[in-house]
């Protein structure tokens, strides 16, 4: 019985199962034993060859690529020493942080971070510039808008406002296409645009977005000068305004500089007064024969002027195909300063060369001429040659304005 146990021990123990090796049924498993069992009483020492799939090997961990320094195994741990400096300057190795780091480290850990400001003045009121709080609500800004607010303009005279060029030019400049609105390119100089919304371009530049303002001037013409810039031969009265032109970015810093043009034209040998101005409405308006806007001239005569020549004068004459007849003529009172004999001429359609045509045709000779008044606005004495002042609403008034909006009204 004890070799029969003991080869019952051997078979057990010998006997590995693999998960993938096949498994008999209990009945046929125990027919197996038993027969086992009974061979080995025949001989004890007899032993079981049975074969089993190895085992499935364990994974491996990889090892890292990491090198240790020399000198120093993988099991070691690196040690960083602390560099101090003591009280005296002299210096010391130690294994442990020094006692204010670690007091610092405890401190930054409990108070609060605070948020770094990286931003210098000039880009905090950069930023604050961005957003504006708006002055008046949204209903307000929206009933000014659809009640004030100036329409769309032409944009040939958008671009004539702008100072670009002149209305002409301008509308040259857009027939050739070199003006694009909003990214296409615009042929019509009759397109309404607004410069404060549509994105306009002149030759690669961009149209600034504000206007300039209205400005209006008055200007003592001398004698020599044109009253148009296309002629470099010849001097204009815009040369005069060079100063007032130089000094407009330090009075009015951010807008456009405007482009100036007279009201009407003096010729080269005339003297006297004329308005400048960047308001082409007020110019039609001002320089229409329509306006009835009286224009008073002072007219020094070579020779002697007789009631006949005066009752001539009055009786007026034609220019350009319309008969042209003076306000009123008048011998002014010799002085002892000028030996000439000088006539006062009141007009009111202002056509071109009409002073001296009606002077011409009493059979006259002008020596000088020179506009003294527009309107109710009379050029000032203390004003000198070549030098110009601004006008005032007052000065805006008594160029008749205000009676030209009445019947424009009406």
């Amino acid at each position: 019985m004890a070799a029969i146990a003991a080869a019952a021990t051997t078979a057990f123990t010998t006997l590995h199962l693999s998960k993938t090796s096949f498994i008999l049924p209990r009945r046929h498993f125990r027919t197996v034993i038993t027969s086992s069992l009974s061979t080995t009483t025949a001989t004890a020492a007899a032993e079981f060859k049975i074969t089993f799939a190895p085992p499935k090997p364990k994974p491996q961990l990889q090892k890292s690529d990491s090198t240790n320094p020399p000198g120093i195994e993988s099991g070691d741990q690196l040690l960083v020493p602390w560099i101090l400096r003591d009280e005296n300057g002299n210096i010391s190795l130690q294994k442990m942080p020094p006692q204010r780091f670690l007091k610092a480290m405890a401190n930054e850990s409990t108070q609060k971070k605070k948020k770094r400001d990286d931003k210098t003045p000039a880009k905090k009121a950069k930023a604050a510039m961005q957003y504006v709080e708006p002055k008046y609500s949204k209903a307000a800004r929206r009933f000014y808008n659809e009640r004030f607010r100036e329409p769309p303009q032409r944009l040939a005279k958008v671009l004539a406002t702008a100072g670009v060029a002149s209305r002409r030019s301008s509308e040259e400049l857009i027939f050739q296409g070199k003006v694009t609105v909003n990214g296409s390119v615009c042929n019509t100089p009759q397109t309404r645009v607004d410069p404060a919304r549509d994105i306009i371009y002149v030759n690669g530049s961009r149209l600034a977005k504000k206007l300039p303002p209205k400005v209006y001037l008055a200007l003592n013409k001398p004698k020599g000068y044109i009253c148009s810039a296309g002629e470099e031969e010849t001097k204009s009265v815009f040369s005069l305004f060079d100063d007032f032109m130089k000094g407009w970015d330090k009075r009015n810093p951010g807008i456009p500089k405007p482009r100036l043009f007279t009201v009407g034209r003096l010729d080269v040998a005339t003297t006297g007064l004329i308005i400048v101005t960047n308001d082409g409405e007020f110019a039609n308006k001002v320089s229409h024969p329509s306006s009835n806007l009286s224009k008073e001239y002072i007219a020094t005569i070579n020779g002697a002027v007789t009631k006949r020549n005066l009752l001539t004068i009055s009786e007026g004459t034609f220019v350009e195909g319309v008969k042209c007849i003076p306000d009123s003529v008048e011998l002014l009172p010799q002085q002892p300063d000028i030996s000439r004999p000088r006539l006062r001429i009141v007009v009111h359609e202002g056509r071109n060369h009409e002073v001296r045509e009606l002077v011409k045709n009493a059979g006259l000779q002008i020596h000088a001429l020179k506009r003294i008044r527009i309107g109710g606005f009379r050029l000032p004495s203390d004003l000198a040659l070549g030098k110009h002042i601004e006008l005032t609403p007052a000065h805006m008034r008594a160029l008749g304005l205000e009676e030209l909006k009445k019947s424009k009204s009406k």
